[in-house]
């Protein structure tokens, strides 16, 4: 923040030097929380060196894990593990993102199924559904919710996001490979780091285990490695 100017007659003009990218969709969010009250203005300053990576989202995608057309049904399910993009009727595709997960994975699901019809009625069968309206996105919002494995789809109708690797077993052997890498990382550096301490000079001499102990368990570490790293 580089400048706070209280004008006494309720307005606070708050001026900040910001990366240009960070405000990608920042009016959105901006708006909301101002309640359509503030009022924002952002003008070319000078090129610096680069800030590192931004905060993204903490919340996941849900991801259509099939094509056709959203059925009402469906939704009443899908509604419930957060917002909604579609609307029934809408047609949508395999790994087209359809509404955000309100936690932090994705999560691929089935918004055209049907209701299986039966020649049995019973009282309160043939009531519609209740559907909360669904969250247009523009393409200001949709490059804001976009992560580092998605894109947005701009067409005169409409603006879509999407997986960029659109199959979901190909997504999901993608999401296994990169957490066992991590796996690895981890126990790569624990075993340096218990190399490291038990290797320090600046231990006492008495709490110094014997070396025939010390290759036991650096064994051990390093057979528990070679068999996540496989």
């Amino acid at each position: 923040m580089e400048q706070m100017v209280n004008h006494g007659t309720g307005w606070i003009r708050l001026d900040y030097k910001v990366p240009s990218r960070g405000l990608i969709g920042f009016r959105t969010e901006f708006l909301t929380e101002t309640r359509g009250t503030g009022l924002l203005h952002h003008v070319f300053d000078s090129y610096e060196p680069w800030f590192g990576e931004l905060r993204t989202r903490g919340t996941g995608s849900l991801v259509s894990d099939r094509m056709g057309a959203v059925t009402s049904y469906a939704l009443a399910g899908i509604q419930e593990r957060g917002s909604i993009f579609v609307e029934p009727g809408d047609e949508v595709y395999e790994g087209m993102v359809i509404g955000e997960n309100s936690r932090s994975d994705d999560m691929d699901v089935n918004c055209v199924r049907e209701k299986k019809l039966t020649n049995m009625r019973a009282s309160g069968t043939d009531d519609s559904e209740k559907l909360i309206p669904p969250k247009k996105l523009n393409m200001e919002g949709a490059l804001e919710f976009c992560r580092e494995d998605e894109c947005v789809e701009v067409t005169p109708a409409v603006v879509r996001i999407r997986k960029v690797t659109l199959d979901g077993a190909e997504r999901a052997r993608a999401t296994s490979r990169a957490k066992k890498n991590n796996q690895s990382q981890c126990v790569s550096l624990a075993l340096f780091c218990l190399v490291v301490r038990q290797r320090s000079p600046l231990q006492q001499r008495k709490d110094i285990q014997p070396l025939s102990l010390q290759r036991q368990k650096v064994a051990q570490w390093q057979r528990l490695f070679q068999r996540l790293s496989h």
